[in-house]
């Protein structure tokens, strides 16, 4: 068997308890390249730190036993260096002895890295050894308050504690304990505050693996101008993944794929529904995913996916996954993208756990058909350029975040009216780029900001919607009967003339 795990000592105390419940006793020994071969509990193996020396050693052994290699896959090759041969037929005599005795003797090698000859693909037997769930953080967590009770001040409900471990979530035992050790010393007790401090460090836990990110959502959905059925869709489904919607009847939501005008709201949204609904948000980076060594890609996607099903529940952010993906199955795709993209895809289909899944794109008419079906997603939402109404609400929510001396005069109904009336065809973000743009103009002259900078900004702007005319027509066209729209008044003020 082949267990891929970077908790070493979690998988050896999990095999040590299994080994212990057998009727049939099994004698259980270790082997490390720095020890040797040894029976638990006991002296090393003379001359037994050679894997081949090793692996001769466990074929004398007439005994029902477990054998547990730590760390051989750095001798069975990889994309940097080629197996070693002797190690290698050694490992596939001993499987060949083992299959042919009448003694109950396994092989277990523990490696952070999955790495299998092809030469062993059909000896070997693959398990999966999770993160560590709710229920062993939580034991981790009463350990350290029991170990610690009369040298930290403890100040947790049942509430806090379970805040405390639903933070750690996605951790390894080991970062977890380090990260409560971190709650502990930081302040003068450990409170429901110090959620903040263990999500710092998981934070920072899951940047090291370069493919995913925890970012802070500190936007309301009341924060995004517009998109009235979007947020709607959203505010319906808060709480979808508590038991109690389960007790209802409730499968948790799927996921979310997002499409429309660039700088319209779809990465701002994002954010939002994760602040809004209380959980993490994590962000996805495909580009990232795609390493140049063989097989370095599907594994690093298998591993971002398990390491967002540790952290559930979430929302999972995969921004611009056009860009990703828009390859996957052509005739220039090498077949890596294609793999990774099936992979994707299935786990999109089959998960169970509650792992949100917000996707945007630009342009999705590159992304592959079957990405686009139902039951991959909950549904597929396109944001359109704002309406008057909506860029009332986006031009008031930007000038109202800058206070104090840079906004000299109040912003008016008639001045917000004014402002949406000359700015027809802009984005939020080009909204939002002129607002700056009139605040730069009134801090080179020191004074405060006036609706004359705004209205020249806006003169001064050329919106992606004539750049891009017929783009933008078209992507309406297309939404048109694939989509669902994102306002209630979608497309309300007609075609842009190209």
């Amino acid at each position: 068997m082949f267990i891929e795990s970077f908790e070493e000592q979690r998988v050896l105390d999990e095999i040590d308890a299994a080994v212990g419940s057998l009727k049939n006793p099994r004698g259980l020994w270790h082997w490390s390249a720095t020890e040797g071969l040894r029976r638990a509990g006991g002296a090393p193996e003379r001359e037994t730190h050679a894997p081949v020396a090793m692996l001769r050693a466990i074929a004398r052994t007439q005994e029902r036993a477990v054998f547990v290699l730590s760390d051989l896959h750095a001798f069975l090759g990889g994309n940097t260096q080629p197996a070693d041969p002797q190690t290698v037929r050694a490992l596939r005599d001993v499987v060949r002895d083992f299959r042919s005795g009448e003694l109950a003797r396994t092989i277990i090698v523990v490696a952070p890295v999955l790495q299998i000859p092809p030469e062993l693909e059909k000896d070997v037997t693959v398990v999966d050894f999770p993160l560590p769930d709710a229920a062993e953080i939580r034991a981790l967590l009463a350990g350290m308050i029991a170990r610690n009770g009369d040298s930290v001040s403890v100040r947790l409900d049942d509430r806090g504690r379970d805040r405390l471990t639903r933070a750690a979530l996605g951790m390894t035992l080991a970062e977890a304990e380090n990260a409560f050790s971190l709650a502990m010393v930081t302040g003068t007790s450990l409170t429901e505050a110090d959620v903040d401090v263990v999500l710092a460090e998981k934070a920072q836990t899951i940047r090291k693996s370069g493919l995913l990110e925890l970012v802070p959502t500190e936007v309301a959905l009341d924060d995004v101008g517009g998109l009235d059925a979007l947020k709607t869709w959203l505010d319906k489904r808060r709480d979808s993944w508590l038991a109690e919607a389960a007790a209802y009847g409730l499968p948790a939501p799927k996921g979310l794929l997002i499409t429309g005008v660039p700088g319209c709201g779809k990465s701002l949204t994002a954010k939002a529904a994760a602040a809004a609904w209380g959980i993490p948000l994590i962000r996805l980076d495909i580009g990232r995913v795609f390493a140049g060594l063989v097989g370095a890609s599907e594994h690093n996607m298998r591993t971002a996916l398990a390491t967002a099903e540790a952290c559930a529940p979430c929302v999972l952010w995969v921004d611009e996954i056009d860009k990703g993906f828009a390859g996957a199955g052509t005739a220039s795709d090498t077949g890596t993208s294609a793999r990774v993209f099936g992979s994707f895809l299935a786990w999109l289909q089959e998960k169970t756990v509650p792992v949100f899944v917000m996707a945007t794109a630009n342009r999705i008419e590159n992304l592959p058909p079957e990405f686009l079906r139902k039951g991959r997603f909950d549904e597929i939402f396109f944001v359109d350029l704002p309406d008057f109404a909506e860029r009332i609400e986006i031009w008031r929510l930007h000038l109202a975040r800058r206070p104090g001396p840079a906004t000299g005069q109040e912003h008016t109904p008639e001045l917000l009216w004014e402002l949406a009336r000359i700015s027809a065809g802009f984005s939020g973000a080009e909204i939002e780029q002129a607002v700056v743009s009139g605040l730069f103009e009134a801090y080179f002259d020191r004074r405060a900001l006036t609706a004359r900078d705004l209205q020249h900004a806006v003169e001064s702007t050329v919106p992606l919607s004539i750049v891009h005319a017929a783009r933008v027509n078209e992507l309406r066209e297309w939404a048109k009967l694939r989509t669902v729209p994102a306002s209630k008044t979608a497309g309300g003020e007609g075609r842009i003339p190209e």
